[in-house]
């Protein structure tokens, strides 16, 4: 087994390691305000959503995780299965294995022949040059591309990046030159109004703010290490919560998605909420098909798709649209948070907080 294919292997394992099904997150810290009438019926609402320039009859999709190996073709497999069966966007992981090693490939293009009419999604770090990006579209015959930003997990891994002054010019060479639509993400650290303006600034159009709550990255790469470790580098970083608290200062010049620590239809309800377009998930996409298989993920799909539709019916909803106008309370950390950052966070919430 080649070093990549390994370090893939690895960054399953660890994932699946550090999964909670009820981790705590700032998603926690977000209610809504209950109104009695909802003066509609379930059969009111509409999921459909847009994302990259594409219809998507539900507002939340498989986001970017794995390839380059044997093990990591199997789940590729199994997650397009459950993208074919409910029609969801679906990103691969990092396609630069495959560039390395051209024997890897099949573990990406599994995606694309299980799913051959399904919207996919390529994904490459932020270093990539276009020439990379275009085989990687190629190799998945992708839709659209998913460039990834993780600063802080590469300088723990152990073999990762250590100059990164050149990422936002890749970055906005890609997004001129591929030819097909390019979402940038953060890895689970989060962004900030600046790194979001820095991001239109370059033509980036679709920005996935990604924050703490769910894999955590700098974790998964300390256990990688073998001499000394960054232990302080695994609490880095803003929640996904905050992370759209921040880009609501900025989301009418870019279309705003979010993931991170998002598990629950609540959780994607309440992202939606605060201004995401759509949600992705990958961790919990993870943890489903590795321990219950496509079959049992695509019945849970379904049942998340039905309590979206009663949440936003007793909320009075019909649209995603209508959704990001809900009234919100936020809790006292969320809002000093707001006063330190000078950020008005009463453009999304009822002036109170929760003790």
């Amino acid at each position: 087994m080649n070093i990549d294919s390994n370090r893939k292997d690895e960054h399953v394992e660890l994932a699946e390691k550090q999964y909670q099904s009820h981790s705590k997150s700032d998603f926690q810290k977000v209610r809504f305000v209950h109104h009695s009438f909802p003066q509609m019926a379930t059969d009111d609402v509409s999921l459909e959503t847009d994302l990259l320039g594409q219809q998507m009859p539900l507002p939340f999709y498989i986001n970017g995780m794995t390839g380059g190996s044997e093990k990591t073709k199997e789940i590729n497999q199994q997650l397009a299965e459950v993208a074919k069966a409910c029609g969801l966007v679906m990103a691969s992981g990092s396609v630069s294995a495959a560039i390395k090693n051209p024997e890897v490939e099949d573990s990406f293009r599994i995606i694309r022949e299980v799913n051959p009419n399904g919207i996919v999604l390529a994904n490459l770090g932020a270093h990539h040059t276009i020439e990379n990006a275009k085989k990687a579209v190629d190799i998945l015959e992708a839709d659209g591309m998913q460039i990834h930003i993780n600063a802080a997990q590469e300088l723990v891994m152990p073999e990762g990046d250590r100059d990164f002054s050149m990422w936002l010019k890749q970055i906005e060479d890609i997004v001129a030159n591929l030819g097909v639509p390019v979402m940038v993400k953060e890895v689970g650290f989060g962004m900030s109004q600046e790194t979001i303006r820095q991001l239109i600034n370059v033509g980036v159009q679709w920005i996935d703010v990604s924050g703490t709550g769910g894999t955590n990255f700098a974790a998964i790469e300390n256990a990688r290490r073998t001499t000394f470790s960054f232990d302080d580098l695994e609490n880095w970083g803003q929640s996904t919560v905050l992370s759209l608290i921040e880009a609501g200062g900025v989301n009418k010049q870019a279309h705003i998605l979010a993931s991170g620590g998002i598990k629950t239809p609540y959780d994607i309800v309440k992202a939606l909420s605060l201004g995401a377009e759509a949600v992705g998930l990958s961790g919990q996409f993870l943890h489903m098909v590795v321990n219950d298989g496509p079959e049992k993920t695509i019945e849970t799909v379904r049942t998340w798709k039905e309590k979206i539709i009663a949440i936003m019916t007793l909320l009075g909803k019909k649209t995603i649209k209508e959704l990001q106008q809900t009234d919100l309370i936020f809790h006292r950390d969320l809002i000093d948070w707001c006063d330190m950052r000078s950020i008005d966070y009463r453009y999304y919430a009822k002036r109170s907080s929760v003790k």
